[in-house]
């Protein structure tokens, strides 16, 4: 794994990156009072997913990198979760909402496997 040469050569970014897409694109149709609420903390949660991961790829040290990529996966979870709360609360279809669930398992699926192949 450490050979890759820059972070964007990591599958895990790449489909973080498809995620932060898929987020933006999901939270668009949030009600407008969300804009600072539910629609920021989901952005939010969505851009740190691949930027903790260029962040740690960045780093020298494995360890930290390790730690970089729990940060990432702290994001997933808020994401599912945030997403979750947007279905309930009938912004996105669930129909819609899976699918984004779905890609944000694959990505979480990926940093695991990364930080078990560092450790």
């Amino acid at each position: 794994t450490m050979a890759v040469r820059n972070y964007t050569e990591l599958v895990a970014w790449q489909k973080a990156m498809d995620l932060v897409e898929d987020v933006y694109l999901l939270s668009a149709s949030f009600p407008r009072e969300e804009l600072y609420g539910l629609t920021g903390q989901l952005r939010r949660a969505a851009v740190s997913v691949p930027t903790n991961i260029a962040e740690g790829q960045g780093r020298r040290n494995t360890g930290e990198f390790i730690q970089f990529l729990g940060v990432a996966h702290g994001s997933l979870c808020e994401i599912e979760t945030q997403v979750r709360i947007a279905a309930r609360l009938k912004f996105v279809a669930q129909s819609e909402a899976d699918i984004v669930l779905g890609l944000s398992a694959e990505v979480g699926r990926i940093i695991y496997g990364l930080r078990n192949s560092l450790s």
